[in-house]
């Protein structure tokens, strides 16, 4: 009537799919780049516009920029930190500083 060892095999490639249809995306860290011409304040500013930082925080971070070179923002899928690294980075030149955003495999 059936073939059980089929109907078998369909659940063990059905199971295999489903495997990897739930692997977590790659995830991207978004990182400010110090340069010695963009204002303090305004590092401050993006911290808190682009990524929702209190003002205690946006400046440990600026201040991790300052004097570290370059300080991670946050964590973010490959959509949301490509996202955030074009907004800062438009932001920046709009304001006419050369603040640099750059993402980088987390």
């Amino acid at each position: 009537m059936g073939d059980n060892q089929g109907w078998q095999n369909f659940e063990h490639l059905a199971a295999d799919k489903q495997k990897d249809e739930l692997k977590p995306p790659s995830m991207y860290k978004v990182i400010l780049n110090n340069d010695d011409y963009t204002p303090m304040e305004f590092v401050i500013d993006v911290l808190q516009k682009f990524f929702s930082y209190d003002i205690e925080r946006a400046t440990q971070l600026m201040l991790t920029v300052h004097y570290k070179g370059k300080a991670v923002c946050g964590t973010y899928t490959a959509e949301v930190a490509e996202t955030k690294v074009a907004h800062v980075n438009t932001y920046a030149k709009e304001n006419e500083h050369p603040l640099l955003c750059t993402l980088e495999k987390a």
